[in-house]
C-alpha cells in the first residue's frame, strides 16, 4: 500500500514537473516557431501553430541587416569579462565573510543584496554623466565594468553560501603546512568549491547576457551586445513579428546551448552542499 502511493505520489510530482517545464519553454518554442513564418502568418488571427509554410526568409533579412557576428562579439566579451572581473573580486570578498567574519558580515551582506532592489532607473543619470565625463560611453569596458558591479552581490552571496559549507579545519591546515593567503584560496578553496564556482559563473554569465536596460541605455553601435540586436526590430513603422522572433531566436541561441550542455554542472553547483 505504502508503495503503491508512493508511486502515485511520483508520478503526480513527475507529471507536475513536466506541466511546469512546457510552460516556462512555451515562450521560447513559440518565438523559434515564429521566426519560421511569414510576417502575415505570424500575425494571423486565430495563430497559426506548427501546420504553416516553414521559411528561412526571416533569417536572411536579418543576416543582411544587421552584424550578428558584431552583436555575438560584444556579449561575449562583455558577459566574459564581467563575470571574469568579477570573480576576482567576489572569491576574496567571499572567502573573507566565510572565514574571517566581523560582527557586521552579515548587515554587509544583507546591505549588498538590498543594492539589487534599487531600481535601476533611479541611478542611471549619474551612471550617464560619469560615462560621459569618462568617455565610457558606447564602449566595451564601461559596459563591463557596470555589470559586474550589477552583478556582483549575487556572486559573492552564492560564493559565501557554498565556501561556508567547506570545513575551515581544512584551509587551517594549509596555513600549517605554509600555505599563504594566495596559495590558500588558489590551490586549496577554489578546487574544493569549483562546483559552486562554476554555477556561479554560468548564472553571472546569464544574467549579463540578458541585461536589456544598462545596455540600450549606455551603448549605440560600437559596443551593442544581442540585447540592442534584439531591440533594433522594433521601429516607428511597427513591429515586424517575424523577423523580431528570428533576431530573438539567434540571441538566445547561444546561452540556451551552454545552458544545456552545463545544465548538470549548474544542478550540481546549485546543491552544492545541500547534502552532507
Amino acid at each position: 500500500m505504502a508503495r503503491a502511493v508512493t508511486t502515485q505520489r511520483k508520478i503526480i510530482n513527475t507529471t507536475f514537473a513536466w506541466m511546469v517545464g512546457l510552460l516556462i519553454f512555451f515562450p521560447i518554442m513559440w518565438t523559434i516557431l515564429t521566426s519560421f513564418k511569414t510576417e502575415a502568418t505570424a500575425i494571423a488571427d486565430p495563430p497559426v501553430w506548427f501546420f504553416f509554410d516553414w521559411t528561412l526568409d526571416n533569417y536572411r533579412v536579418v543576416q543582411e541587416r544587421s552584424d550578428y557576428s558584431r552583436f555575438l562579439w560584444n556579449s561575449i566579451i562583455i558577459a566574459g569579462g564581467s563575470t571574469f572581473m568579477g570573480l576576482l573580486i567576489a572569491i576574496p570578498a567571499a572567502w573573507s565573510m566565510a572565514f574571517v567574519p566581523s560582527k557586521r558580515t552579515k548587515d554587509i551582506l544583507l546591505w549588498m543584496l538590498s543594492t539589487k532592489m534599487l531600481p535601476a532607473v533611479g541611478v542611471l543619470y549619474p551612471i550617464y554623466l560619469i560615462f560621459i565625463r569618462f568617455g565610457l560611453l558606447d564602449t566595451r569596458i564601461g559596459l563591463t565594468v557596470v555589470l559586474m558591479f550589477i552583478n556582483l552581490p549575487i556572486m559573492v552571496w552564492m560564493l559565501y553560501t557554498y565556501f561556508k559549507e567547506i570545513p575551515g579545519e581544512i584551509l587551517e591546515a594549509a596555513r600549517m603546512d605554509g600555505a599563504g593567503l594566495r596559495e590558500e584560496i588558489l590551490y586549496v578553496l577554489t578546487p574544493m568549491a569549483l562546483p559552486g564556482i562554476a554555477s556561479t559563473v554560468l548564472l553571472n554569465v546569464i544574467l549579463a547576457w540578458n541585461e536589456a536596460f544598462w545596455t540600450l541605455n549606455l551603448t549605440a553601435a560600437k559596443a551593442a551586445p544581442l540585447t540592442a540586436f534584439i531591440a533594433s526590430y522594433s521601429s516607428p513603422e511597427g513591429l515586424f513579428y517575424a523577423k523580431l522572433s528570428a533576431a530573438s531566436t539567434m540571441a538566445i541561441a547561444p546561452i540556451l546551448i551552454l545552458g544545456w550542455f552545463s545544465q548538470k554542472q549548474l544542478v550540481r553547483g546549485l546543491t552544492f552542499g545541500a547534502v552532507k
